[in-house]
């Protein structure tokens, strides 16, 4: 497990807020926290793009140990991470999506 996973906490609003601005820099249609969860949707070009998104997603899932809940259709995927057992964001949650963010980089 990666050491960030250990000894979790949930964040403060200020470091929510904090974290939200230096994970999306200058991203209008960045992570956003809706209902208590980071959420972002990414659009593709089609059903098999959006799939080997979903995949390589669940790599990251898998390797970290923290999985998000996700809504998948034929051209976007909505990903939503919190940590279940702080009951609110975390360090964790916020890691984890600026792994996934990577993966749509050139």
């Amino acid at each position: 497990m990666n050491p960030i996973h250990q000894n979790r906490r949930a964040l403060s609003a200020t470091e929510i807020v904090t974290r939200l601005t230096q994970l999306n820099g200058d991203d209008a249609q960045g992570w956003k926290l809706i209902d208590g969860a980071l959420e972002k949707t990414y659009t593709f070009a089609n059903y098999h793009a959006t799939m080997a998104f979903v995949n390589a997603l669940a790599w990251i899932a898998h390797r970290e140990d923290h999985h998000p809940d996700l809504a998948v259709s034929y051209s976007r995927c909505t990903v939503r991470f919190n940590t279940h057992d702080v009951g609110g964001i975390s360090v964790s949650d916020i890691h984890c999506a600026a792994a996934v963010d990577a993966l749509q980089k050139d």
